[in-house]
């Protein structure tokens, strides 16, 4: 592969794999918070947070880490600007005290912060605006989550741009998942190690910390207990634990994938485990996790940040491609795994973070087991059945394309449902 390639795929690997504290849309609430405060140049007296619905939908049900199991838009931009430090990026909670905590949350009961939804933004979408008695600051966040393009001061412009970030670049030529598995056979494994090492550690870690403690509804320990820990409940089960603990206030980080820590978990664990059980080479598994990784961002891309489409289902048809190349199958067969996934589980809604995330991530790992077991046996769906292309790249598109336009309406009413809307116009009648 041509240098130039090369170096694009390394990119994109060190700036999507990064680390988070919690769930990642109140994250980003928090560090437009932690930023504006640090525009304003003293404590706020007051906040107004405003957000787009994919954000408001993705806040309203996961707990804020660090915060003393509390949830919502408020908390996380109160503790964000009283507490956090936006230098550390997605890990802008990490350094919050107990007394922090206490005093975020006795704001938060005082109505320090307004909430607000935004309209006819994008998917991503979130603006702080920060008073003090003599000084306004306001800090706009959008496309990704720390992705910060409006910074104004007392009326003064001091940052504005395109709603682009630095990551856009990279996508600039085409992806191909036929070049995804060339680079994975051919990079110098030096390049790719530590990257992808820091997300084997983190990501079991936190695994591992699911299974061992209480967390929501503690799917990855049902999974495992109900299953006898064979092969396919360890996979579902160790990501699914993963999931409880992140969307239910654990102070460890993920490594995430996509911009979420849920997608990180899905395309790392299970080629993990499949390597561990067959006692597999280190080297050959950090190859395997360079294809689930760009696998997913390929995809994710496709569809955008935030939407009605669970990642889910993405990030399990990733995990397969990678599980697969540990198998030493074809680059055909591969493809094979991700489209039978897609095309089984592409469907399935996302209605927030929480704790039926860890649920939604098992049932696309077992439609991703299985999409590997028929391949084993010889099987695959037929050419041009409902959402199947040509070839695997017009599959994710057709895929993708429902995904990002066909289920915007869905995205709404998802959105009506949870605030209460047509809660309300029912009654109403």
């Amino acid at each position: 592969m041509e240098e130039r390639k090369t170096t694009k795929y390394i990119s994109l690997l060190e700036s999507e794999l990064i680390p988070a504290l919690g769930c990642t849309e109140p994250i980003a609430v928090a560090f437009a918070a932690a930023k504006a405060a640090e525009v304003l140049g003293e404590e706020p007296e007051r906040l107004v947070a405003e957000c787009s619905g994919n954000i408001v939908k993705n806040v309203m049900g996961v707990t804020v880490p660090n915060s003393g199991n509390q949830k919502g838009i408020a908390v996380a931009a109160t503790l964000g600007a009283v507490a956090g430090n936006s230098s550390d990026g997605l890990q802008v909670l990490e350094s919050v005290t107990e007394r922090d905590i206490s005093y975020c949350q006795k704001k938060v009961d005082d109505g320090y912060c307004q909430c607000l939804l935004a309209e006819g933004v994008d998917n991503l979408y979130i603006r702080i605006k920060a008073y003090s008695a003599e000084h306004i600051a306001e800090v706009t966040v959008a496309g990704s989550h720390t992705n910060i393009v409006k910074i104004v001061k007392d009326g003064n412009a001091l940052l504005e741009r395109e709603q682009t970030s630095a990551k856009d670049g990279l996508f600039s030529d085409e992806i191909t998942l036929t070049e995804i598995i060339r680079f994975a056979e051919t990079v110098q494994i030096n390049e790719i190690e530590k990257t992808l090492e820091n997300q084997i550690n983190c990501n079991v870690a936190i695994s591992q910390e699911g299974l061992k403690n209480n967390y929501g509804a503690n799917i990855g320990k049902t999974l495992i207990k109900r299953g006898h820990a064979d092969f396919a409940s360890r996979v579902k089960g160790k990501v699914a634990a993963g999931s409880d603990a992140r969307m239910n206030g654990c102070n460890m980080p993920v490594v995430i994938n996509s911009g979420s820590g849920n997608q990180g978990l899905a395309v790392c664990l299970p080629v993990v485990e499949y390597a561990q059980e067959r006692q597999m080479p280190r080297e050959r598994l950090i190859r395997a996790l360079a294809v689930s990784n760009l696998v997913s961002i390929y995809v994710k891309k496709k569809i955008g940040s935030l939407s009605a489409f669970c990642g889910a289902a993405t990030a399990a048809a990733a995990s397969g491609a990678g599980i697969a190349f540990l198998k030493g199958w074809k680059t055909e067969s591969i493809e094979e795994v991700i489209e039978s996934t897609l095309l089984n589980v592409g469907g399935i809604f996302c209605d927030g973070a929480k704790s039926t995330c860890a649920a939604k991530l098992a049932t696309a790992l077992d439609a991703m087991l299985m999409s590997v077991h028929m391949l084993e046996d010889g099987q695959h769906f037929g050419q041009e059945e409902g959402l199947r292309g040509i070839d695997v790249e017009e599959t994710v598109s057709n895929v993708c394309y429902v995904g990002r336009n066909g289920m915007g309406e869905t995205d709404r009413n998802i959105l009506r449902i949870m605030t209460g809307e047509i809660v309300t116009a029912l009654k109403e009648r």
